[in-house]
């Protein structure tokens, strides 16, 4: 599992089968500072995160092809979780 920001959407023209209807985000590992470390990866969304939200992706090949329902798919990484960004609040 990573930290990673959503960086944007992948678009394309053609598909793999299994990926038809899921939503291909851009994800940006990033540190605990929010700085980027190592390479973006493509990660499909089940959870309709929103653009530079930071977020949790799993690269858990099995299980994210267990999502899309196709043990031969070539899907790897998938949005896990979407980190909330609560301000810290003062006491009265």
């Amino acid at each position: 599992m990573l930290l990673a920001r959503v960086e944007g959407n992948v678009v394309t023209v053609k598909k793999h089968p299994s990926l038809e209807g899921w939503r291909l985000i851009v994800c940006q590992p990033i540190n605990k500072m929010g700085e980027p470390e190592g390479v973006p990866q493509i990660a499909i969304d089940p959870l309709g995160a929103g653009m530079h939200q930071k977020v949790i992706i799993s690269s858990d090949g099995a299980a994210a092809r267990k999502m899309v329902g196709d043990e031969f798919s070539p899907v790897r990484w998938m949005i896990i979780g979407i980190v909330d960004e609560n301000e810290s609040c003062e006491s009265e």
